[in-house]
């Protein structure tokens, strides 16, 4: 699995940065900051999550989802994934294609920036 982003400065990604939504989380991604090594990070917000089991629960579901589907990420960018509420009640299985989902749609649009560009 990738490395994980610690600092709180590295989590912050532009307001134009591409995303894809999930009921589970959301996902942003951006530059990675080292070519060789991109990373992934975690938020499960004290706001959303009361207590800290269900905040680690959350934050384990996706780190599941992400191992899982790490093939689907593209190696230049670090993810960065904002859990929600539902995250709680998601199956193994739905969370996982949820994840899916979202890492090609990232893909997708970054595909067709690059073709813009061109």
């Amino acid at each position: 699995m990738r490395d994980t982003i610690k600092r709180h400065q590295d989590f912050i990604t532009p307001d134009d940065a591409p995303s894809a939504r999930s009921a589970y989380f959301i996902v942003r991604v951006k530059p990675a900051k080292f070519v060789d090594d991109p990373r992934v990070g975690f938020v499960a917000a004290k706001r959303t999550f009361r207590f800290a089991v269900e905040r680690n629960r959350a934050k384990r579901l996706l780190r599941d989802w992400v191992r899982f589907n790490e093939g689907l990420m593209l190696p230049e960018y670090d993810y960065i994934f904002i859990a929600h509420a539902a995250i709680l009640k998601a199956t193994r299985d739905k969370g996982r294609a949820g994840m899916a989902k979202a890492l090609e749609h990232i893909a997708h649009e970054q595909n067709q920036n690059v073709r813009q560009d061109s």
